[in-house]
């Protein structure tokens, strides 16, 4: 999974960054990230080429009900793709929310496709780490656009989930850490490892002044490791 999420993320800043080729000025919506895809494109379609070859090497390992899921997820994700970048489409769903889902689809694939028993009770612990994901994209949005009130671009869902970031996160900690709770086919760890990330990332939100604009997406990134904290707590 961690090949096809790279090659779509390569795929997605190359495309995003496909106007400089003919307007080099252009700076639309455009990130550091955009420019150095744009700048070392031969080499990121490289990558892309090699990893095509090592996913077809590695598709047929998987369990066949796998698969069926994943080409499903993977038609969706190609539909959106071909949607976000072929047309202007105001219905669209927005691309901050659209990669938390379909992550959080993805990461939970291989486990529903072995244990068809288990689809029910980790369906509320897919929907919140989709949202943990979704935040995640609608933080760094909003760290990377302080003008995003103002940007006619922005889609308006995200431009209502941005304004109320403070609330959803600590909607989305609270649900997590209660879900054990009132859910007790939920495994624990996943709901508790969520409202952890999600605690953090408002942390970081709340210091974003002070962080470098580079260290605080990376950041964000980190925080979403969380669950390794609990499987060494649950190990150790």
């Amino acid at each position: 999974m961690a090949i096809a999420v790279w090659m779509l993320y390569a795929a997605d800043r190359l495309m995003d960054a496909r106007l400089l080729n003919t307007d080099p000025g252009c700076q639309e919506d455009l990130e550091a990230r955009h420019y150095f895809h744009h700048r070392h494109r031969t080499a990121f379609l490289s990558g892309i080429l090699f990893a095509s070859i090592a996913l077809a090497v590695l598709l047929p390992h998987l369990e066949a009900d796998a698969i069926h899921l994943y080409l499903i997820l993977g038609g969706l994700v190609f539909g959106y793709f071909i949607l976000i970048h072929a047309t202007r489409s105001a219905h669209r769903l927005p691309k901050e929310i659209a990669v938390g889902l379909f992550f959080a689809a993805a990461t939970f694939i291989p486990t529903v496709a072995r244990r068809p028993v288990l689809r029910a009770p980790l369906l509320p612990c897919a929907l919140l780490f989709g949202t943990l994901c979704s935040l995640n994209c609608l933080f760094i949005y909003a760290w990377e656009h302080d003008a995003f009130r103002t940007n006619r671009s922005t889609h308006a869902i995200t431009q209502f989930a941005i304004s109320n970031l403070t609330l959803l996160t600590v909607l989305l900690g609270l649900s997590s850490a209660s879900l054990p709770l009132f859910d007790h086919q939920a495994p624990w760890p996943i709901p508790c490892a969520i409202a952890l990330s999600a605690s953090l990332l408002l942390l970081l939100h709340n210091h974003r002044l002070a962080i470098k604009p580079i260290n605080l997406r990376a950041a964000a990134d980190l925080v979403l490791t969380t669950p390794l904290l609990l499987l060494l707590i649950l190990h150790g």
